[in-house]
């Protein structure tokens, strides 16, 4: 499967970042990994397979598909 490149806030090649998965329009969000325990705690229904990234709302309100 293709990711496109959909756009960055970041600078210097650092994340955040957004792609698409071309085949299915999934969006993947690179982003610096959640770790604050209070915040985890809150997640709900969580799986193994799952991570939790920081996304600037900045990103996605630029970048994200908007239909």
């Amino acid at each position: 499967m293709a990711l496109r490149f959909l756009g960055t806030t970041s600078e210097h090649g650092n994340c955040p970042t957004l792609y698409e998965i071309e085949e299915t329009g999934d969006l993947v969000v690179q982003g610096d990994l959640l770790t604050d325990s209070k915040h985890l705690a809150q997640l709900r229904d969580v799986k193994e397979s799952e991570a939790f990234v920081v996304v600037p709302r900045e990103l996605l309100t630029r970048y994200a598909p908007k239909e």
